[in-house]
């Protein structure tokens, strides 16, 4: 496929986006410059309003994973995926009444540190390092992926933009803290709603309105929304991602440092609260768009789909691709999608590094040098954030093996935040687990969560529970076609078609109700 290439104005519209959201670090860096406590850079000192917190929730997780991977899952399976519109409902849901308050009474900084007032030592530490291994290889998909299929499309740098994303994050963070990571999210929510309307009505107008995409994607069956198959080895259904997707949201949300720490940042328990359930009709407003957005590209590429056809490589660069097409002759807007793509890769890296930050601070630093002053407090957090903004930029490298956007991201999370749920779970809703249940109910869901996962890697389930709606090429003008060569596929063990084919949406699942049943009968077997 040959790149399409960016205008003048689209460099200067996406460099526009870098520099605003530098200027903003700048900008608290100078303002808070008297209140140099580790407490205000951590937790924008507690006086955080509900409104920005909001809208930094839903930009750190609706990332580019989201802007590139859903509509490309809308097209190529069907708008099932607005399903997680009842999914995000729960999660929102058990966070704010069942999770939040415990934290926010506690008067913590680090999610973990609930852990060590609940059970050890040991037990905060073991979920601390979990919680640092996913946050990096996730950030690791959340820089790499984007880059990568904007490169392919629109012949935009690779590493340039891997490492500017990097660079501006970490400059950020370093400098403003908390403060400007939320301010700096509000203003890239802007910019991914702006830029996914600005996609919607032009995409509509290129495949003659609304009521011609509605018409096309039924005759496509793209509409065929509620399958209540209850086989877990079917990767999209009612069941997986209503149930499936609650868990993996749950461990993302209800239990997670970056979520939460925005969450205690806010002045009152009700402010919290109210962030959470404003940041829910963002949710769903992106994902209208995403899901909307999947639908027209459908609309538009009915007749001759650009990854069948070998046009693109990967279903990751079909948004990006169908962008350069319906903006080709209007210089700016595909800048301008591409900002909305980087506003989330920006939003969720700078909200990974600010948390990893503050857990190693806050979990290791602080409790092996207890009576730090305030200013070396800060210094050394501004460090970690420079560190970790090294480390989160570095591990983009290794994300080019994880496969599909949204599998990879949705399954490191379901790997690591499904044990980490049903160890918080543990904590708060079973009052006589003791810390031996919890610590082993912790490796246990880690093993079988990884196990599966692991397994799904080596042996991927089988076509016919992983394959996509039809796609046709009818009117495409093949070019550099090339006829495919048998291959002797190699023997797969039993276990492979149904323990490792399991739905990416229950790793999760797996992982908590693992943890919870190993925690509650290693608990009673030790009095």
């Amino acid at each position: 496929m040959e790149a399409k290439s960016f205008a003048v104005w689209d460099y200067v519209v996406f460099a526009a986006l870098f520099v605003i959201s530098s200027g903003i670090g700048v900008f608290f860096a100078i303002k808070e410059r008297k209140k140099a406590t580790s407490r205000e850079f951590l937790v924008g000192g507690r006086q955080m309003s509900f409104g920005p917190v909001a809208l930094s929730l839903t930009a750190s997780f609706m990332s580019a994973v989201t802007i590139l991977g859903a509509p490309s899952e809308v097209y190529r399976f069907g708008a099932s995926f607005a399903l997680f519109f009842i999914a995000y409902a729960f999660v929102v849901i058990l966070t704010s009444e069942l999770f939040l308050p415990v934290f926010y009474r506690s008067g913590i900084t680090s999610t973990y540190e609930y852990l060590q007032l609940r059970f050890n030592k040991p037990v905060r530490y073991a979920a601390t390092v979990i919680y640092i291994v996913q946050t990096i290889l996730y950030t690791g998909v959340v820089v790499y992926a984007p880059a990568l299929a904007l490169n392919q499309v629109t012949g935009f740098d690779l590493w340039g933009s891997v490492f500017a994303t990097g660079i501006v994050c970490t400059f950020y963070c370093t400098l403003g803290g908390l403060k400007a990571v939320v301010w700096t999210d509000a203003f890239q929510m802007v910019v991914m709603i702006v830029g996914f309307l600005t996609v919607l009505i032009q995409g509509s107008a290129h495949a003659g309105g609304l009521h011609n995409v509605i018409e096309q994607s039924t005759n496509g069956s793209r509409l065929n929304i509620f399958d209540f198959d209850v086989d877990p080895l079917r990767r999209h259904t009612f069941w997986t991602i209503s149930v499936g997707g609650t868990f993996t949201w749950l461990g993302i949300y209800g239990v997670n440092q970056s979520t939460i720490q925005r969450c205690i940042s806010c002045k009152t328990e009700k402010h919290a609260k109210l962030a959470l359930y404003f940041n829910l009709l963002g949710l769903w407003i992106i994902l209208v768009c995403a899901v909307f957005s999947g639908l027209i590209m459908y609309s538009h590429f009915k007749d001759c789909d650009p990854w069948t056809s070998g046009i693109i490589s990967a279903p990751d660069q079909l948004m990006p691709y169908f962008v350069m097409e319906i903006f080709s002759t209007m210089p700016g807007l595909p800048g301008l999608f591409v900002s909305c793509a980087f506003s989330g890769t920006l939003s969720t890296v700078a909200a990974s590094i600010n948390a990893l930050a503050t857990v190693t601070f806050e979990d290791f630093v602080k409790s092996c040098f207890p009576h730090l002053s305030d200013k070396l407090s800060t210094w050394t957090s501004k460090g970690l954030c420079l560190l970790f903004g090294v480390l989160c930029t570095s591990m983009a490298v290794a994300a080019s093996l994880m496969g599909g956007v949204v599998q990879a991201a949705l399954s490191i999370h379901g790997m690591c935040g499904g044990p980490m749920l049903g160890l918080f779970s543990l904590g708060i809703m079973f009052p006589f687990v003791n810390w031996k249940g919890a610590l082993s109910g912790l490796l246990t869901g880690i093993t079988l969560s990884f196990w599966v996962a692991i397994g799904a890697f080596l042996y991927p389930a089988p076509a016919s529970k992983t394959w996509p709606l039809p796609l046709s090429t009818d009117h495409c003008v093949l070019s550099n076609v090339t006829e495919s060569v048998p291959t002797v596929l190699p023997s797969r063990p039993a276990i492979a078609d149904t323990w490792y084919s399991l739905s990416y949406l229950y790793y999760s699942a797996v992982g908590c109700l693992g943890c919870i049943a190993a925690g509650i009968i290693i608990s009673f077997l030790t009095g």
